[in-house]
């Protein structure tokens, strides 16, 4: 598993004392094979909060369906105030993404696909809106086998 950190974000408490500093980062872990999780950590130092983050997304991995290299149909996933558009590519058109959704979709190993970030562009709400996106994803064969016919009669 291959890990990326999304988002390093430093937080000042006050307190009687003075001020009480604490991180939170972002972590994303996949496998490039269509696997894929993301994780908050907090803790008094990045390396801390780190691998506080990697074992969350470690815990809150998700299947995604893949056609190919690409996704199998369009998305449009929301969350909070953010709205991901993610579309299938043709071969040899690349990750065209910004933030946090390049590096999540690099780590389920999707190298063909067009996205749109619309709203808030809070990296945290770009990850789950993204993740949110992912999950909803089915292929023609998954489709069918749920609704008990074959793949021709889904199609047609």
């Amino acid at each position: 598993m291959e890990e990326k950190v999304l988002k390093v974000n430093r937080v000042s408490k006050t307190v009687k004392g003075g001020r009480k500093i604490s991180f939170s980062v972002l972590v994303a872990v996949g496998d490039g094979e269509g696997q894929v999780g993301i994780g908050l950590g907090k803790a008094n130092s990045v390396p801390d909060a780190m691998k506080k983050g990697a074992a969350n997304a470690r815990k809150n991995i998700i299947k995604v369906s893949l056609k190919g290299n690409t996704i199998p149909h369009d998305v449009d996933a929301k969350f909070n105030a953010t709205n991901v558009f993610m579309k299938p590519a043709t071969e040899g058109t690349g990750v065209i993404a910004g933030s946090a959704v390049r590096e999540i979709l690099e780590l389920v190993g999707v190298q063909n696909i067009l996205t749109k970030v619309r709203g808030s562009r809070c990296k945290i709400n770009i990850a789950r809106a993204t993740i949110a996106g992912l999950q909803e994803l089915r292929t023609a064969e998954e489709i069918a086998k749920l609704r008990g016919k074959t793949v021709q009669e889904i199609l047609s």
